[in-house]
């Protein structure tokens, strides 16, 4: 697996009296660009400013690319317009804050969540901040997003998270959206125990990170199925029973591996009817089918055969309802999150990093970080 590394310049000076940092141009910034389905730049943009009091204003240090962005770049989501700032996942230091604002202060280092809650509304009052009346997933898809030397935070209060003082970028950057995602719509929903037996079909960062986040639950076994050789090699690496389906014969082989029972737990982490139905065919009696991949198509739930089968299918989006929790599992060392980073590119270099993450079976890239420069 090749291993891209670039030199990180050091922190650009901060003023916190008036928010805004002592060098450069205050007015401006550079940030990437969707331009329409395969289209995008890395541009002048007007920096962000406070626009209503729950706000505050992040200088980015580190970000990432997420498989969402890809599925953006391609036209799968119409609703993220053209010009729209891409990226919903940051870790950065707050600049300037709404006068609404009393938990954060210019200065403190944060991570931003890739759900954007207000925390007041009847769905975030349930706790399903997915769903906020005026937020959910609205970064870099309705509003300027997190690929980007600044950003605005809506309702910051309750969507940004204090990073410790211990914790580095890498690590946290993690939290912002892949581990959640994966403990929640991957182990949570499918309510994994000691002893199961779990498989997760498919291997890029959010069924890798379900990987990591089901081992705290001592099951008896993680089978990873893929069709990528470098990421069940990967997978390997974390723990896993690595297991292709190249040939389309896992859910045989799984049927064999558990004496003809099926898993405990299926997770689907990829999006497809092929990976929906893998699932289905794997999945014992009794257990628990959760649905983590964004699906753009239609699938079939084979009821003839499931009817009788005492199964559970959860379907969900990431609340990151469970991201203070999984700060201190990273904080302790309980969970390493950062190891699924293969490649580092400075925040300038993104339009080369998007080339790597596109083309992840080729570079072997599982996560790709950007750095400020």
């Amino acid at each position: 697996m090749r291993t891209i590394t670039r030199e990180v310049a050091a922190p650009v000076a901060t003023s916190h009296d008036n928010r805004t940092p002592v060098t450069g141009d205050q007015s401006s910034m550079r940030a990437l660009a969707y331009r329409g389905p395969g289209a995008k730049a890395w541009e002048v943009r007007p920096r962000p400013a406070i626009a209503l009091p729950t706000d505050a204003i992040v200088r980015i240090t580190t970000t990432t690319i997420c498989g969402t962005d890809l599925h953006i770049m391609k036209g799968d989501v119409p609703t993220v317009e053209p010009g729209r700032v891409l990226g919903h996942e940051g870790v950065g230091v707050v600049e300037q804050v709404g006068e609404a604002v009393r938990n954060f202060a210019p200065g403190d280092r944060v991570l931003v969540s890739c759900i954007t809650s207000c925390g007041r509304c009847d769905n975030c009052r349930r706790g399903m901040y997915s769903h906020c009346r005026d937020g959910g997933w609205i970064l870099g898809h309705r509003v300027d997003g997190t690929q980007a030397e600044y950003v605005r935070i809506p309702h910051a209060g309750t969507s940004l998270h204090r990073v410790p003082s211990t914790m580095t970028d890498e690590g946290a950057v993690m939290l912002t959206d892949i581990l959640p995602t994966g403990y929640e719509c991957g182990v949570l929903n499918g309510a994994v125990k000691p002893g199961d037996v779990v498989a997760i079909v498919g291997a890029g960062p959010v069924g890798l990170a379900a990987l990591l986040t089901a081992q705290v639950y001592s099951p008896a076994e993680v089978i990873v199925i893929d069709v990528d050789e470098g990421r069940l090699a990967f997978a390997r690496t974390l723990g896993a029973t690595a297991l292709s389906n190249a040939d389309g014969q896992a859910a045989g082989r799984v049927m064999q591996m558990t004496a003809g029972a099926g898993v405990d737990v299926a997770i689907e982490a990829v999006g497809t009817p092929a990976t929906f139905d893998l699932c289905q065919e794997i999945v014992a009696a009794g257990g628990h089918l959760a649905n983590v991949g964004v699906h753009g198509t239609p699938v079939t739930l084979r009821i003839d055969r499931l009817w009788s089968h005492n199964l559970t299918v959860r379907t969900g989006l990431v609340d990151t309802a469970t991201t203070p929790m999984l700060l201190k599992a990273v904080a302790a060392g309980r969970v390493r999150p950062q190891v699924l980073i293969t490649h580092r590119f400075r925040l300038s270099e993104v339009m080369a990093a998007y080339e790597t993450f596109g083309e992840a079976a080729r570079e072997g890239a599982i996560k790709v970080l950007l750095f400020a420069d």
